[in-house]
């Protein structure tokens, strides 16, 4: 798999990916987050490819002190390759360069495996609870 910076060509490919790997929610239009991310900064947004194929993606952001990682998926017919593992390792250098100290994601309750793998790769529940708020709704 090469890892590249996500280009325009990719949007179909990654939100058919994003919908396969069910990342999306109905109050979420993915074309909305991906013109989000490239207006904010597209350095952190990344697809792995294969053969031509869009196969995986992760978008991260980074504050200043936290790294926060998005969207992290690879196709089902690919898993069990250790192409998330690359593709998170790839997210994790690129936000060491910039110095982040700590990154972040978030696993819905409802998606056990996704925790136990997230564990495995170095990743721990911390003492705080996650709490978001719309501010722009994209109905």
């Amino acid at each position: 798999m090469q890892i590249r910076p996500f280009q325009p060509v990719d949007e179909e490919s990654v939100i058919a990916l994003w919908e396969r790997c069910e990342l999306t929610r109905p109050w979420n239009d993915p074309r909305r987050d991906i013109a989000r991310k490239l207006a904010e900064d597209p350095s952190l947004f990344l697809v792995g490819v294969e053969a031509g194929t869009v196969i995986a993606s992760a978008m991260a952001g980074y504050d200043g002190h936290r790294g926060w990682v998005h969207y992290l998926a690879v196709c089902p017919d690919y898993q069990r390759r250790g192409l998330g593992r690359q593709l998170l390792a790839a997210v994790e250098r690129a936000l060491q360069a910039r110095g982040c100290p700590k990154l972040m994601l978030m696993v819905r309750n409802e998606h056990p495996t996704l925790i136990d793998y997230y564990r495995r790769q170095g990743y721990d529940d911390g003492d705080f609870v996650t709490l978001g708020k719309r501010l722009i709704a994209d109905d």
